[in-house]
């Protein structure tokens, strides 16, 4: 299966054109295409070695020109850090802060893509809100101001116009109170206003972006390692043992779980992973860490709190409002060496770190029974050698190894969709493969609208559903496998078993964990997991009952 070109010269005048590939992703569809990969005897044209954002951005950018292409991931879509983000798609702020002013601008412009254009229903404009008391220090004063002031002036030199992102501005103790309930009152003098971009949820837009990948022709393959790789070769272990042959109707035995696959380049895009990948590349990760809690703590703001970091003039902690009634307080900067974990976990310390920094500026202070849950991700670093991780750039960077294969590591959450750009042009213009020009500054994700992917919609469909799924909402209930659709997963969860049950029918959700921690992410509280894990369960059955 290829990309599909606008035009076909070779297809018989009148005739229909071929039908476009589903964007569904099942375990069907990953069975059948892990057994036309096992009999490929010519290479593909490019393989991609991992499915975090950049993998899933690499994939969606060659496929859309037409490059017949193949992502393969260990584990699950956004297993690694592409989900442990603070969600927010940020303009590049801090970078222009620390004279960065590349970053900086890109990051703006990307911003913009992704609000306008690419995925408008997943990313939305969010208030944030530094306060400013008596006691706040003059540079603390100052300081945050003029930099919202400039992040509006980038801002709209990267053509994000004031209606859709407005500019900075001052508030009063009162307007802060307002988009930040919950703030001290005793000492405010008043605020200052920014706003930036928040993601719905980053795993969603991975997951969104490996399915438009799909649907211009991309083979997207989770459980599949790569235990060994070179710039023209990979070989791949299916993870699902004999297991993953029962639904493509194959006959193996657990001894054929791997095979080698052949293209014409291989990108790897393992982000924290990339030196186990690709030896001599070099990533130091950073753990950055977040706290769960009940947004009722702080009254429900509806705008970003954002606390300086003491001593430091361009750090800060925020607490953002989430799904579910949450929030999410972070973030740390904090070195990770060592192995590194399939799951970071969040340190005691970490966590009394952040608790310390936002209590500065709450009316109540929070302590740990606050604290609902946890979350941590390691943030790939391109290793210079030396200083603290918060002084590492974060830039991306493009290496090549000896033997061919290209790896891409590093970079911004925001910047995914150039960062594939800029390593599918390398392969292409090295391998001379056969490609068009980039087309993903215009090409709308699944659910957003201009997405060609016809959409069913009758009736009440609740604001939570619409909010992750955009206008592909009512096909969401109306592809549902479960009964009462429309009901909750579990108490007090705006998720609706239908959305369950999407995860299994067409995002690729395997497993119980894929359904919880990565489609949806009520497995970011515990106490949320356990009641909502019977439906998680309730939904993969379903789709075996329907097979038999």
């Amino acid at each position: 299966m290829t990309g599909h070109a606008e035009t076909d010269p070779g297809r018989p005048a009148g005739t229909a054109p071929p039908a476009a590939p589903s964007t569904a992703l099942s375990a069907d569809r990953r069975a059948r295409e892990l057994a036309d990969l096992r009999e490929r005897s010519t290479p593909v044209d490019l393989i991609v070695i991992g499915g975090g954002i950049t993998g899933a951005g690499i994939a969606l950018d060659a496929a859309s020109r037409g490059l017949e292409t193949v992502l393969l991931e260990a584990h699950d879509l956004a297993f690694g850090t592409s989900r442990w983000s603070s969600k927010l798609a940020h303009g590049g702020l801090r970078y222009l802060a620390t004279g960065n002013v590349g970053i900086a601008r890109r990051s703006a412009v990307e911003r913009g893509i992704l609000l306008e254009r690419t995925a408008p229903h997943l990313v939305r404009p969010l208030a944030q809100v530094v306060p400013v008391f008596r006691d706040t220090p003059p540079v603390g004063t100052v300081l945050p101001g003029l930099g919202f002031v400039a992040g509006t002036v980038l801002s709209r030199m990267a053509g994000t116009h004031a209606d859709r992102l407005p500019g900075a501005r001052v508030l009063g103790p009162r307007r802060v109170a307002e988009y930040v309930s919950g703030v001290r009152r005793d000492g405010l003098r008043f605020g200052h206003l920014n706003w930036d971009c928040q993601l719905v949820d980053d795993a969603r837009l991975v997951t969104a972006v490996a399915r438009t990948a799909a649907g211009h022709g991309a083979r997207v393959i989770t459980r599949a390692r790569v235990i060994e790789a070179s710039g023209t070769q990979v070989t791949v272990r299916d993870e699902l043992g004999a297991s993953g042959a029962v639904a493509a109707g194959a006959a193996r035995s657990d001894d054929d779980d791997e095979f080698t696959l052949s293209a014409r380049a291989v990108i790897s895009a393992t982000g924290v992973w990339a030196g186990q990948t690709t030896p001599g590349v070099r990533v130091r990760p950073s753990r950055g860490t977040h706290l769960v809690l009940d947004a009722a703590t702080l009254g429900h703001p509806v705008g970003a709190l954002t606390v300086p970091v003491p001593g430091e003039t361009n750090r800060f902690c925020f607490a953002i409002p989430a799904e579910f009634g949450r929030l999410h307080v972070g973030l740390t900067d904090v070195d990770a060496p060592g192995p590194v974990p399939d799951v970071p976990e969040s340190t005691e310390e970490e966590v009394d770190f952040l608790l310390d920094v936002v209590n500065r500026a709450l009316e109540v202070r929070l302590t740990r029974d606050d604290v609902l849950g946890t979350f941590a991700g390691l943030r790939p670093l391109v290793d210079s050698g030396d200083g603290d991780t918060a002084d590492l750039s974060r830039d991306h960077a493009l290496l090549t190894s000896d033997n061919g294969l290209v790896t891409i590591t590093g970079g911004k959450l925001t910047e995914y969709r150039l960062m594939a750009e800029q390593a599918v042009d390398l392969v292409v213009r090295r391998a001379g493969l056969p490609a068009g020009p980039c087309r993903t500054t215009d090409l709308p994700l699944v659910g957003a609208p201009g997405h060609p992917v016809a959409t069913t919609s009758s009736g009440f469909l609740p604001a939570s559903l619409v909010a992750r799924y955009g206008q592909e909402a009512g096909a969401v209930i109306a592809a549902s496998l479960l009964d009462r659709p429309l009901e909750a997963v579990a108490e007090d969860l705006d998720v609706t078993r239908a959305e369950f049950s999407y995860a299994v029918t067409h995002e690729g959700a395997l497993t119980v964990d894929d359904v919880l921690d990565r489609r949806s992410r009520v497995g970011l509280v515990p106490a949320d997991r356990a009641a909502a894990e019977p439906a998680a369960r309730e939904a993969l059955g379903a789709v075996d009952r329907q097979k038999r």
